[in-house]
This record gives C-alpha cells, sequence and structure tokens, in this order.
C-alpha cells in the first residue's frame, strides 16, 4: 500500500529520475534515509520495476518512428511472435491488444528505406505473422509518465 509520501516520491522520479534521495528528501521534509527506504520498499513490491534512460532516437539518427499492427494467424502464436519481434532491435515496444490487430510494435528507423527492409525481411518473416499495417509517426506529441500524486484509492 502507497501513501501520499510515496506517490510524491514516484512523482519526483518521474519527472527527474537523476534527482537524488536528498533534493527529493529536500523538497518533501523528510530525511534522505526515508526517502531511501520507501523507494527500496516500492521496488521489492514491484510498484518501481526499474529506470531507463528517454533517448531522443532522431538525433542518433533513427527519423522514422512507426507502428505496426500485427494480425495473428492463430492467437495460439502470440508468444512465438513476441520472441521472434524481441529479436529485432528496432522494435522498442509491442502490446497485445484488444480490437483490430493483435500486437501493435512501435519501431524506430534510420530512414523510410531501413522501414521497408525492417518490414519485409525481418517482421514478414516471424512464423504466425498473418499480415501487417504499418502507421509511420510525423511527430511525437506528447510523452509523459502519469501523475500520481492524490491517486491513493
Amino acid at each position: 500500500m502507497v501513501d501520499d509520501i510515496d506517490l510524491k516520491i514516484l512523482n519526483f522520479l518521474l519527472s527527474d529520475a537523476k534527482m537524488t534521495y536528498q533534493e527529493i528528501g529536500k523538497a518533501l521534509f523528510i530525511s534522505q534515509g526515508t526517502v531511501h527506504v520507501r523507494v527500496k520498499k516500492m521496488m521489492e513490491a514491484g510498484i518501481i520495476a526499474g529506470s531507463k534512460v528517454l533517448v531522443n532516437y532522431d538525433k542518433l539518427g533513427f527519423g522514422v518512428s512507426a507502428f505496426i499492427g500485427i494480425y495473428l494467424s492463430k492467437s495460439s502464436l502470440y508468444t512465438t511472435v513476441i520472441e521472434g519481434l524481441s529479436g529485432i532491435e528496432e522494435v522498442i515496444e509491442a502490446h497485445y491488444t484488444t480490437g483490430v490487430y493483435s500486437i501493435l510494435a512501435k519501431i524506430v528507423c534510420r530512414d523510410t528505406n531501413h522501414l521497408r527492409d525492417v518490414l519485409s525481411v525481418k517482421v514478414q518473416s516471424i512464423k504466425g505473422i498473418q499480415r501487417t499495417e504499418t502507421l509511420i509517426s510525423l511527430e511525437e506529441g506528447i510523452q509523459r509518465p502519469i501523475t500520481l500524486f492524490n491517486q491513493v484509492p
């Protein structure tokens, strides 16, 4: 069970994961040790599953982001397809979905030629994929974490 202090700590970490426990403690008028203990408990409870660096792929030469809607030939092949997708380095997310697609995957590529190669050579060769639809992202308008403060049930 998390309380308001835990949620405030999470909000600080979600907005800036490099923030020190000392800085968080100072902002919340609690000790650095208290922040450390609370973060450790949230990690042990699986609330904090890890941390990661947000990368601007465009600045690294990966200027095309796209979403691939994947139709499975049989839903029982989901695990096989996910294993295949996980072996493609350009695939950065994959979600099992309801609706039209069985899987929605996000990929990053250098350009449209690279995208075509990833789709035709890598993705389409995975056993269990019936067909795909690709949507190229023109711009990522929003990318943010959810605000957790005052969300305790």
